[in-house]
C-alpha cells in the first residue's frame, strides 16, 4: 500500500510516501513558509538527480497539499501514476488529549475532538486540523487516519500521570501527564525489545529522545509506565530552549520581579531558556556546544553535564520503577549522533549494570543501524536506535485502511 504521511505544522507541511509493502520511502519533502511566500522541496531517495527545491507561493495547506500530489505524479519528478494511487494518509498528532488515546480514521467525531485539545497544545493543534482540512479537500476519498503522539504513553498508571491537584480541578481542565514523541519512543522500544533474548513480556527498556526536544520514558513489558514529559512538552529534562522541569514557585518569582503576563512567561520558558540560557545565549545548538566543550569552554562544559546529569537521573529512577533494567536505547538528533552525551550518561552507572564500549560508543556517530555501545561486561544493553516516527505512522494507517 502507498501511504503519503503528513506532519503538518503552523507555516509547513512534511511529507513522506511509503510503499508498506518494503516500508520504503519513495518519495519525501516539504512545504515551507506557507502564507509567508514559499519553499518546496521535493526528494527522491533512488533518485536525487531529480530533486526540486524552488520559491513557490503556498498560501494555505491545501495550496500544499495540491503542490504535493502534483509532484508526487508529476511524469518526471513523480513515484506514482495518479492520485488514486494514493491508498490513505497518516497524520501525525502531537496532543491527543484525554479524547484519542489511539491510531483512529479521521471522521467529524475525530475532528470535533481534535477541537477539544487546541486549549492543551494551541499552535501544534491548530496546525494538524489545517493539514487534515487541506488533505480532506484534495484527498476527499482517500482514507484518513491520525496518529497521536500521546497514545503510546496512555497506558501509564494513574501514580505517574496524576498531578496533586485538586480533583475536580484536573477532571474539569484535563490536567494530567500525557507524554510526548510516543511514535519515536514505540518505534525504537519495540526495536529494542527485537534484540533482547526474553519475550517482550518480560522486558524492562529505559529510552531516550534527546534532540532540540527531548523526553525519557520508562517501557516495562511493551508498555509505557512513567515519561518524562508531562501536561506538556516543556516539562522533563533541559532542551534547546525549553527549561524542562522546574520548582513551579519560580514562574510567579519571575512574572513578578520582571513584570511578565502569563503568555509572556510561557514564551520565556519555552524559547529562553535551556541550552540557550544556560549558555548565556551562546547557543541553543548541540553541536556549537560540544564544540566548546572540546575547547573547553567552561559554559559549555557546564551545559552538557547538567544535560547527562538529568539523563542520569531519570535511567535511575525509571530502573527502581520498573524493579530492573535490560537495557536503555540513545535516539534523535543528539541521541544518535552525540558520542559525549551518551558517555557522560552513563558514566558512574556501574550500580544499575550499565557499562559502555568507548570505542564502540565513540564509532556509533551518524550510523543508519541499531548499534550496540554497551562493554560485554555490561549487564544492562546499551544501544543506539535511530528513530523512525513516519514509519510507525504509516504502518498504522496501512492497518486502518485496510480494515475498512
Amino acid at each position: 500500500m502507498n501511504v503519503l504521511v503528513v506532519n503538518a505544522g503552523s507555516s509547513s507541511l512534511k511529507y513522506q510516501l511509503f510503499d508498506t509493502a518494503t516500508e520504503k520511502v519513495l518519495a519525501k519533502g516539504n512545504c515551507e513558509r506557507i502564507g509567508d511566500g514559499g519553499l518546496f522541496t521535493h526528494k527522491l531517495p533512488d533518485n536525487p538527480d531529480l530533486n526540486v527545491k524552488i520559491e513557490i507561493d503556498i498560501p494555505n495547506h491545501t495550496e500544499a497539499t495540491k503542490i504535493v500530489v502534483k509532484y508526487l505524479t508529476d511524469p518526471v519528478h513523480g513515484v506514482v501514476k495518479s492520485m488514486d494511487e494514493i491508498e490513505a494518509v497518516g497524520h501525525r498528532i502531537v496532543h491527543g488529549g484525554a479524547y484519542l488515546k489511539e491510531s483512529v480514521l479521521v471522521n467529524a467525531d475525530v475532528l470535533e475532538k481534535l477541537e477539544g485539545c487546541r486549549d492543551l497544545a494551541p499552535l501544534h493543534t491548530a496546525a494538524h486540523l489545517m493539514g487534515i482540512h487541506g488533505c480532506l479537500e484534495v484527498m476527499p476519498n482517500t482514507p484518513q487516519v491520525v496518529v497521536m503522539d500521546t497514545a503510546f504513553h496512555s497506558t501509564m498508571p494513574a501514580e505517574a500521570y496524576t498531578y496533586p491537584l485538586p480533583k475536580k480541578m484536573c477532571e474539569k481542565y484535563h490536567i494530567r501527564r500525557y507524554g510526548f514523541h510516543g511514535t519515536s519512543h514505540r518505534y525504537v522500544s519495540g526495536e529494542m525489545a527485537k534484540l533482547l533474548d526474553k519475550p517482550v513480556e518480560e522486558t524492562k527498556i529505559v529510552t531516550c529522545h534527546i534532540g532540540n526536544g527531548s523526553s525519557i520514558s520508562a517501557v516495562k513489558g511493551g508498555k509505557v509506565i512513567d515519561t518524562s514529559m508531562g501536561f506538556t512538552p516543556l516539562d522533563g529534562i533541559m532542551m534547546g530552549t525549553r527549561c524542562g522541569s522546574i520548582d513551579p514557585a519560580i514562574v510567579p518569582f519571575i512574572m513578578e520581579k520582571e513584570n511578565m503576563t502569563p503568555a509572556e512567561v510561557n514564551n520565556f520558558m519555552n524559547k529562553k531558556c535551556g541550552f540557550l540560557g544556560v549558555t548565556d545565549e551562546l547557543s541553543s545548538d548541540c553541536r556549537e556546544i560540544e564544540e566548546g566543550y572540546m575547547k573547553n569552554d567552561p559554559i559549555c562544559v557546564d551545559t552538557f553535564k547538567l544535560l547527562a546529569y538529568q539523563i542520569k537521573k531519570f535511567i535511575g529512577s525509571y530502573t527502581a520503577a520498573m524493579n530492573g533494567l535490560d537495557a536503555v536505547v540513545f535516539t534523535a538528533g543528539i541521541g544518535e549522533n552525540t558520542p559525549l552525551i551518551r558517555a557522560l550518561a552513563c558514566e558512574n552507572m556501574e550500580f544499575y549494570g550499565i557499562k559502555l564500549d568507548a570505542a564502540k560508543n565513540d564509532a556509533a556517530h551518524h550510523q543508519g543501524d541499531s548499534l550496540e555501545i554497551s562493554a560485554a561486561d555490561s549487564k544492562v544493553k546499551v544501544y543506539v536506535i535511530p528513530t523512525n516516527e513516519e514509519l510507525v505512522i504509516a504502518r498504522d494507517t496501512e492497518a486502518i485502511a485496510k480494515a475498512l
